[in-house]
C-alpha cells in the first residue's frame, strides 16, 4: 500500500511540474495568449488599411474627381482656365 502511495505521490508531483514549468505551462500558455491578442489588433490594423486602400482604388477607377484631386494636391496640377493661387503665411 505504501509503494502504491508513493508512486502516486510521484506522478503527481511529475504533473504538477509539468503544469508550472515544463513546456505548455500556465506562465506560457498567458505568453502565448498575449501574443496572440497583439497579432489579432495588428491584423485587424492591416485589414483596415486594406479597406482604405481598396475605397481608393476603386473611387480612383469610378471617378475622374478623384484623379483631379490627387493631381491638384499631389503634382500642383491646374485645369486650362483655372487661376493659381497661393497664399504664404
Amino acid at each position: 500500500m505504501k509503494i502504491i502511495f508513493l508512486i502516486l505521490i510521484v506522478l503527481i508531483a511529475q504533473l504538477q511540474y509539468r503544469l508550472w514549468f515544463g513546456d505548455g505551462s500556465i506562465s506560457q500558455i498567458d505568453i502565448y495568449q498575449t501574443r496572440l491578442n497583439d497579432l489579432k489588433i495588428q491584423v485587424e490594423e492591416k485589414k483596415h488599411r486594406n479597406d482604405m486602400l481598396y475605397a481608393e482604388v476603386l473611387d480612383l477607377r469610378k471617378g475622374q474627381e478623384a484623379v483631379e484631386e490627387r493631381a491638384r494636391d499631389e503634382l500642383g496640377m491646374i485645369k486650362s482656365g483655372e487661376t493659381f493661387i497661393q497664399v504664404i503665411e
